[in-house]
């Protein structure tokens, strides 16, 4: 629920950091036949550029309306409408927030408000002459629901950045937002140790700025069918509707899990909160100093020493995404792409004896131990993603296997 778009179809630019490949057609294309997804929201949409072009798909029969809000794509796919805005508060934070559409219609709306606050509205992300609260207020006049986007992280997000409480950042109208978003450096047990949060639920996107990082975290969500009604009704958790699991990475894995020093350049391991650095002693007196992780920012505010779960709250699964497990090289995952159907399939529904039968023994050991957590993990910090720690007894001799 969280795909950037890098261009429109006439090549303008559009998410600036994005890939160029990530155009309509090559997202639907990955979220259907690599990754399985049934559900997706592309968070560009206010650009008028991208508007023209869904205007288009939807007058050649592309895109077809749901009279529950979402848009079905050749009745496999529901799409739903979405711009991602920055905000900044009075106080200098600032933070990124998802605001989800029905239809064509709201978005539209939303884009022209929008217009007045943005300086460039073509491109995406940009920042807004509104506070959170502001935005929030526009988005729920528009037909809109606002989600805060990776919602701990030390760059332009709510926690790490805009607050430390909701409260402070939204004010009244926080009672307005259902669900936060994890963030690749988060995960569920770092998030309740948040008390204010118990009553919200929580989503694993992947904010995907290139094609295969779509669907590197993903939600299962319990719905009767894929539509804009169903999604806001499991986020608030109304008529059975709700989220059944949240799946992404260890957190571990994700850019900003720990605190980083940017004089020595190194990802601190001593226990949380770290603002001194272990190695070299630079104090975290400005953000010129240190990078503070996520697990270093929940230490600081958070409301308990260990997560405390609501009732309601679902399991959250680890999964490590097939780009991160040693030895698996583009050709040799296109290969078991063809053999078992998508990513979901290979991570989570192929036996251990399919995939020992399809690889070299060192590879397959590697996946499998993968699949099931036990690959060692580096922490990640400063921008720079966690490691996983190749099998000591895999040397690789056989990665000339002939696939």
């Amino acid at each position: 629920m969280h795909i950037h778009i890098g261009a429109t179809s006439e090549g303008k630019p559009v998410k600036i950091t994005a890939s160029k490949n990530l155009i309509f057609e090559n997202i639907v294309r990955e979220s259907l036949t690599r990754k399985g997804m049934d559900l997706i929201s592309i968070v560009d949409c206010a650009s008028p550029g991208v508007l023209k072009d869904i205007k288009k798909m939807i007058s050649e029969g592309e895109l077809h309306p749901l009279q529950d809000g979402g848009l079905l794509h050749r009745d496999r796919l529901t799409f739903i409408p979405a711009s991602e805005i920055e905000t900044a508060e009075k106080n200098g934070g600032v933070s990124h927030h998802i605001s989800y559409f029905p239809d064509i219609k709201s978005i539209t709306e939303f884009s022209r408000v929008m217009r007045q606050y943005i300086t460039n509205i073509e491109l995406s992300s940009q920042r807004a002459s509104l506070t959170a609260s502001e935005l929030l207020s526009v988005t729920k006049a528009t037909g809109g629901v606002l989600i805060p986007s990776h919602a701990f992280t030390p760059h332009k997000s709510l926690y790490g950045n805009a607050g430390r409480r909701m409260v402070e950042v939204f004010g009244d109208n926080a009672e307005n937002i259902p669900a936060v978003e994890l963030g690749l450096s988060a995960d569920t047990s770092i998030a309740d140790r948040l008390d204010e949060l118990k009553n919200l639920s929580f989503l694993s996107n992947s904010d995907a700025h290139s094609i295969p990082k779509i669907a590197r975290e993903y939600t299962i969500i319990q719905m009767k069918r894929p539509n804009f009604r169903e999604f806001i009704l499991a986020l608030h958790r109304n008529a059975d509707r709700k989220i059944l699991a949240n799946v992404g990475m260890d957190p571990r894995l994700g850019r900003y899990h720990r605190s980083f020093c940017l004089k020595c350049e190194k990802v601190q391991q001593a226990p949380p909160p770290v603002f001194k650095c272990q190695y070299c002693g630079n104090e975290n007196k400005s953000k010129k100093d240190m990078i503070t992780g996520v697990l270093d920012r929940i230490t600081e505010i958070g409301d308990f020493n260990e997560p405390v779960h609501p009732e309601h709250r679902p399991p959250y699964h680890y999964q490590i995404p097939l780009a991160f497990v040693p030895g698996l090289s583009d050709r040799i995952m296109n290969y078991l792409l063809q053999r078992f159907g998508s990513e979901m399939a290979i991570l989570n529904i192929a036996t251990d004896k399919e995939i020992h039968a399809a690889l070299p023994p060192d590879i397959a050991r590697n996946l499998i131990d993968a699949r099931n957590g036990k690959l060692d993990i580096t922490a990640g910090g400063g921008g720079k993603h966690g490691k996983i720690e190749e099998n000591k007894e895999s040397g690789y001799e056989e990665l000339t296997f002939g696939f």
